[in-house]
């Protein structure tokens, strides 16, 4: 289960390798040091045999000097014994009998003239050594054999001492190392605590970029969250905006509505209450559609509102879009045609935004076109990037330098019917889908709406 704490967290990951380590090399030692142990009391013994040959040499086998005493009382922490056989198997000096197996005949001695074996003497495990020396004493010649053991036990208990001591340096090491580590992560993680510190002191209304000096490592995560704090004020001041053009813009409706209502419920008869109703239902209408089109510009430019993505067959939406203007247009003379290639290609986009723009864009045609207004065409053609679609006009057009305030919420070129929201909806839509809107002058007279958008991937033939 991974913690909840960055600092445990960083303790463990630092810390198991360490100890991981710590038990590896502890191991390692501990080997190395019944190497050791054995090495020290095989020379020891080895040493000890040595000396008495010499003595045995010197004496005939009658004395042991006070050097050679030394070392069989003391040797590594504890006594050696001793014995010597002479070349016919005589006893010559030293303990008898000694912890060794029958002598070997000549010719199965090692090579060396030493060997060493472990075996048990009086219960107790020994570590012996056996010696072959050729000499000649009391004129006796031929190979001697010298035998030295001493207990395991005193080995064992010198391995457990330099085992105690790697323990302990390698325990104090680790702790040591832990604390270390401890430090370090508290220390390192301390701008971290700073900077939590600092945004946790903030209002709520405080979205300000973060400007305290943090490490390298986190300047990538206070980037994003000052990117954050700066898109929450851009939406929450759109929001303002929102609310506020809302509020101005639905006053004259609602005013008008309530003025209307007032006028039915005073009508002095049945015909002028009639009269006065058909104003008030237009009031509404054209309050709620002042409503609709707040609603779709702001479901358009929220990011958190999903496109539904899906391949759009381009005739069948224009169909779709004119067939609703099909019946006005024709009650006032105006001509509603396309210009579509017979192999255009499909759009990638969300059907109900695209055909939420189109309606806008031939709305805004039929509302501002002006009485010169004859005819609305939609046309399209591929381009590099993707599929151009145009929605053209022969009105009265808007001049290049109101470009800009039209495509602004509720902006338009003169005081007029209309919410002003129609290029707003329209260009919001075609941002979300990546393609871009652009105004210009119609050939001749008019206005033309282009929208640059992607296209869908083809389709593999069989």
């Amino acid at each position: 289960m991974t913690p909840r704490s960055l600092r445990a967290r960083l303790m463990l990951i630092i810390l198991v390798p360490l100890v991981a380590l710590g038990a590896a090399i502890g191991f390692w030692q501990i080997e190395q040091s019944r190497k050791t142990a054995k090495e020290v009391f095989d020379r020891s013994l080895l040493t000890t045999a040595i000396a008495i040959v010499g003595d045995v040499a010197r004496s005939g086998g009658d004395a042991i000097s006070l050097t050679t005493r030394d070392l069989l009382s003391n040797t590594s922490g504890g006594p050696v014994f001793y014995h010597v056989y002479a070349p016919d198997g005589v006893y010559v000096t030293g303990f008898t009998p000694p912890p060794v197996t029958p002598i070997r005949s000549l010719g199965a001695m090692p090579a060396e003239g030493v060997e060493f074996f472990d075996v048990t003497y009086n219960r107790r495990p020994v570590r012996a050594l056996r010696l072959y020396d050729t000499a000649t004493l009391d004129g006796i010649s031929g190979i001697y054999t010298y035998t030295v053991w001493q207990e395991i036990a005193v080995r064992d208990a010198f391995l457990a001492e330099l085992i105690r001591g790697t323990v302990l340096i390698l325990g104090v090491i680790l702790v040591a190392l832990a604390l270390v580590v401890w430090f370090g992560v508290v220390v390192g993680l301390r701008p971290l605590v700073d900077l939590e510190d600092a945004v946790s002191q903030r209002g709520l209304d405080d979205l300000s970029p973060i400007q305290r000096p943090v490490p390298a490592e986190v300047r990538g995560l206070v980037r994003r969250l000052n990117t954050l704090f700066g898109q929450v004020t851009q939406a929450m001041d759109a929001q303002r905006t929102l609310i506020s053009n809302a509020a101005h813009q639905l006053r004259n409706p609602i005013a008008g509505i309530l003025a209307m209502a007032e006028a039915v419920r005073s009508a002095p008869d049945g015909d002028a209450a009639r009269a006065r109703a058909d104003e008030l239902v237009r009031s509404a209408r054209h309050a709620s559609d002042l409503a609709n089109r707040l609603l779709t510009l702001e479901r358009v430019q929220s990011d958190s509102a999903p496109l539904e993505r899906a391949r759009i067959a381009l005739p069948d939406l224009v169909a779709d879009v004119l067939a609703l203007y099909r019946a006005e247009a024709e009650g006032r003379g105006i001509t509603l045609a396309t210009d579509l290639p017979p192999s255009v290609p499909a759009l990638n986009g969300d059907r109900m935004l695209l055909r939420e723009a189109l309606t806008n864009l031939v709305d805004n045609a039929l509302v501002h076109g002006g009485p010169g207004l004859g005819r609305i065409e939609i046309a399209a053609r591929p381009t590099a990037s993707g599929l151009r679609i145009e929605v053209r006009d022969d009105g009265r057009g808007i001049a290049a330098d109101q470009h800009e305030t039209v495509l602004a919420r509720f902006g338009q070129a003169e005081p007029g019917p209309g919410s002003g929201l129609g290029l707003s909806i329209a260009e919001a839509v075609v941002d979300r889908h990546g393609g871009r809107l652009t105004l210009r002058e119609a050939a001749g007279r008019g206005l033309s709406v282009s929208l640059d958008l992607p296209t869908a991937p083809q389709r593999p033939t069989a």
